[in-house]
């Protein structure tokens, strides 16, 4: 039985692409735009749900996941 979960992207400008990553279960994927890098990393955690082993999934399953923001002194 299948179930659904909110996961975190974290999308990123590198050059001439946009970097996705899911920080949860370490998964990157990239595109040429913000929604093709979130639409190839849904595919890439789809895939990696589907394929890989329980096992495999319960030990790169990270759970507490914090998104903040933090104000540092530049220069």
């Amino acid at each position: 039985m299948s179930t659904n979960r909110q996961l975190t992207a974290v999308i990123e400008k590198e050059d001439d692409v946009y970097v996705a990553f899911c920080p949860e279960v370490d998964i990157v994927s990239q595109g040429e735009s913000i929604e093709s890098a979130r639409a190839n990393l849904r595919e890439a955690l789809e895939l990696f749900f589907e394929g890989a082993p329980e096992e495999e999934v319960r030990g790169r399953f990270h759970e507490d996941i914090f998104v903040t923001s933090v104000g540092v002194a530049v220069g």
